[in-house]
């Protein structure tokens, strides 16, 4: 049987190694494959490790630990290492999600380990709570959260013939990169499905958007999850995504299946 495996990520050295050794002695049969000093380090050794548990600290520059969960979420099971008051762990807690808190206690670490090697045991998937980290980054940043929000595009000016439409962000269903172009498929007032194409590439309109809404499924398209049918997996850990009253299928890759495994 393959040894599980594990991520710990923390900006703090010191606090690594000290998790490191906490969990050898807690978990002996565990491998620690990785550690990463912040979140974007824990996004890429997640992609190239795959490990079976990621250790995350909450608060990490560039990237938090909740915005790197967001990235890996139903892939592995999570753990939130947290600093924060009584307040904030509520969160944690009413979200059913596993924590420890700073500095981590052996009794309260053995109780995280026996839950992770049943889960491990009976090879239960990881738990998608993506709408459960969108509220817990709200709840422990809510500044970060509003300026997101505020910074989300609404609008989208493309030509159609020799009109320019202003799109509304809500409207539209897919967004497909085109070489130096990308092509917008939205709804228009009747609800008649609509095409056009645009001179702003797609890997700058990406971080513009709600990603409460918007989701990347292949490397050059992006989808409004509300215009989503059903998705009809195929070979290889790739699938098709039908839309509502729309006869285009999207291409969704082996990085993106994930999103729709509860579908």
């Amino acid at each position: 049987m393959k040894a599980p495996t594990a991520l710990i990520a923390d900006d703090e050295p010191l606090l690594r190694e000290a998790l490191a050794r906490l969990l050898a002695g807690a978990w002996p049969e565990l491998d620690v494959v990785a550690q990463a000093r912040n979140g974007r380090e824990a996004i890429e050794l997640f992609e190239k490790h795959r490990p079976d548990v990621c250790f995350l600290d909450v608060q990490m520059p560039g990237k938090t630990g909740v915005e790197a969960a967001q990235h890996i979420r139903g892939r592995a099971q999570l753990v939130f290492v947290t600093a924060f008051d009584e307040y904030a762990v509520q969160a944690f807690a009413q979200g059913a999600l596993d924590y420890l808190v700073k500095p981590v206690e052996p009794g309260r670490l053995a109780a995280t380990v026996s839950r992770l090697q049943e889960r491990l045991r009976v090879a239960a998937p990881a738990v998608d709570i993506d709408g459960l980290l969108q509220q817990l980054a709200r709840v422990l940043n809510p500044a970060r959260g509003a300026a997101a929000q505020a910074e989300s595009l609404r609008w989208v000016r493309a030509s159609v013939g020799n009109t320019v439409r202003l799109i509304a962000v809500q409207d539209i269903d897919f967004l497909r990169a085109e070489e130096k172009y990308t092509q917008v498929a939205w709804r228009d007032e009747a609800g008649q499905p609509r095409e056009a194409v645009i001179r702003t590439p797609l890997k700058e309109l990406l971080p513009q958007l709600d990603a409460a809404q918007f989701a990347q499924v292949h490397r050059s398209v992006v989808v409004n999850l509300r215009a989503v049918s059903h998705v009809i997996r195929g070979e290889n850990e790739t699938a098709d995504l039908h839309l509502k009253g729309r006869t285009e299928t999207l291409p969704v890759s082996r990085s993106y299946l994930h999103l729709f495994r509860q579908m």
